[in-house]
C-alpha cells in the first residue's frame, strides 16, 4: 500500500501517519498484530480464496475474494456492506484464513460476503470524509442517552465505509431499554443504526495508556482478539491473590496473566508435591513458598505462620522426601555446609578495582644514591677544611718561633 491511500485510511493524522496511536487521531486505526513471519505464505490457499479484514475497534469479518485479487496485508478493499458497501484493511491471508474460520466456528464458507475491489481515490475521499464525523455523533448520543436517563454510556461511534450505516458502542452494567434511544437516533443522524456493547477490556483498549509494567497496554496497542482470563492462571504462577495487583486499567484481570502461564505449568512438574511434609531429626517442616523457574523451595517449621525459614533447592527437596519414605531423617534440611576453594589464580592486575582507571598521584622518590654522595662531600669538605686550617695554624706557630728566636739572637 502506498503512503498516499495510508495516510488517508488513518483520517490524514500528520503525526502518527504508519502507527494511528497518537492523540491526534484517538487511536481510530485498528490495532495490528505482532511483527511476525507467516512461513504458511507459500502454502496455497485452496479453492476457498477467503481473506480476513478488520475494521474499526477490532471488528474482523471473512470475505471471498472471488475476483481472485492480488491481495496483500495491509491493503484497503471495498467489501459487501449489505446494504451498502464498507471499506477495511487486509488482516490475513493464505492457508492460515482457514484455521481462522475453524477457530470462529464458520463452516458454510458460501455464505461469507464478497470482497468487491481494492480501495479507489474516491472511495478513500468519501470514507474520510465520513470518518470525521464520529467524533461529533458520539457527543450528541451521550447528549441524549442522558436526556433520556438511561444508564449507560456511548463509548465510541463507527460508520460504515459509504456512510449509511452507523454502529453505537455502549457500556452497560444491566440489560438497557434503548428502543426509543435508536428511534431518535435515526431521526437526528438521517442513518441506519446498530447497538453493539462492548465490556471493560475492550474501552480500556480504544482510550490506551500506561500498564504497571511501564509500557503501553497490550489491548490498545497489537492485541485485538481477548482471551478470557481466570484466577486459576494466578494460582499456576503462585502469585499472590491480591485483587489490587493482579487487576490491569480495565479493572479486570491482567490479560500478561495467561503469557507465561505455560511455562509455569511445565517447571510446576519439576517441583515436588506441595503437602508433603519434610522432616529432620529436629523438626517438621511445611512448604512455606516457592520460585518456580529457580527451583527453589522454602520451608517453615510452623504450617500457618513463617518461623525458621530454611530455602533449599528441589533436588534436595527430593532427595528428603526419598529419605523419609525409607524411614530415615536428615541431619538439617539445608545441605551441608562447602567450604570455598581459594582460587589458583588472583587478581593480579587489579581487573575487578573499581578505581582502577584513576590517575593516581606520582610520589617523588627519595634518590639515597645522591643524598648520600652530597652528605659524604660535605663531610670531606668539613674534615679538608679543619686539616687545612690545622695547617695554617701550625705555620703561622712555626713563623712565630722563628721571629722570636731571632729577636733573641740580636745583642
Amino acid at each position: 500500500m502506498d503512503k498516499a491511500n495510508h495516510h488517508k485510511f488513518i483520517n490524514g493524522c500528520p503525526r502518527c501517519l504508519y502507527n494511528g496511536n497518537c492523540d491526534s487521531c484517538g487511536r481510530k486505526e485498528p490495532r495490528g498484530k505482532l511483527s511476525s513471519t507467516d512461513w504458511l505464505s507459500d502454502l496455497p490457499a485452496g479453492d476457498d480464496n477467503v481473506v480476513e479484514v478488520i475494521f474499526k475497534n477490532t471488528r474482523v469479518g471473512f470475505y471471498r475474494n472471488e475476483n481472485n485479487l492480488d491481495l496483500k496485508i495491509g491493503d484497503i478493499v471495498v467489501v459487501d456492506g449489505a446494504p451498502g458497501y464498507d471499506i477495511g484493511k487486509v488482516n490475513l491471508t493464505g492457508y492460515l484464513v482457514k484455521l481462522q474460520l475453524r477457530k470462529a466456528g464458520t463452516k458454510a464458507i458460501n455464505e461469507l460476503k464478497l470482497i468487491y475491489r481494492k480501495a479507489t481515490e474516491d472511495d478513500l475521499i468519501k470514507f474520510e470524509e465520513v470518518r470525521s464525523k464520529e467524533h461529533s455523533t458520539m457527543i450528541k448520543a451521550r447528549a441524549i442517552a442522558e436526556d433520556l436517563d438511561l444508564s449507560m454510556k456511548i463509548g465510541d461511534v463507527e460508520f460504515q465505509g459509504d456512510g449509511g450505516k452507523a454502529i453505537f458502542y455502549y457500556i452497560a452494567d444491566e440489560r438497557v431499554d434503548f428502543r426509543k434511544l435508536i428511534r431518535i437516533l435515526a431521526e437526528t443522524f438521517k442513518v441506519r443504526i446498530e447497538m453493539k456493547q462492548i465490556g471493560a477490556r475492550q474501552e480500556a483498549g480504544r482510550i490506551g495508556g500506561i500498564g504497571p509494567c511501564g509500557r503501553p497496554l497490550c489491548c490498545s496497542t497489537w492485541l485485538n482478539k481477548f482471551v478470557s482470563v481466570g484466577t486459576g492462571a494466578a494460582r499456576v504462577q503462585d502469585l499472590s491473590m491480591n485483587p489490587q495487583k493482579l487487576a490491569g486499567q480495565c479493572g479486570k484481570l491482567k490479560c500478561c496473566l495467561n503469557y507465561e502461564i505455560d511455562s509455569y505449568a511445565e517447571a510446576q512438574k519439576e517441583l515436588p508435591p506441595k503437602d508433603f511434609i519434610l522432616e529432620t531429626q529436629d523438626n517438621a517442616y511445611y512448604l512455606f513458598k516457592s520460585d518456580i523457574l529457580n527451583r527453589k523451595l522454602t520451608y517453615s517449621t510452623d504450617k500457618h505462620v513463617p518461623a525458621n525459614l530454611v530455602t533449599i533447592d528441589a533436588s534436595r527437596a527430593f532427595e528428603i522426601i526419598s529419605l523419609n519414605k525409607k524411614g530415615h531423617k536428615p541431619e538439617s534440611l539445608s545441605e551441608k555446609i562447602v567450604t570455598p576453594v581459594s582460587s589458583e589464580y588472583g587478581d593480579i592486575i587489579e581487573q575487578d578495582s573499581v578505581t582502577r582507571f584513576d590517575k593516581k598521584a606520582k610520589k617523588k622518590k627519595h634518590k639515597k644514591g645522591k643524598s648520600d654522595n652530597r652528605n659524604n662531600l660535605n663531610d670531606i669538605n668539613k674534615l679538608t677544611g679543619s686539616a687545612q686550617e690545622n695547617k695554617n695554624f701550625k705555620h703561622f706557630d712555626q713563623n712565630n718561633n722563628s721571629n722570636h728566636n731571632r729577636n733573641k739572637k740580636k745583642p
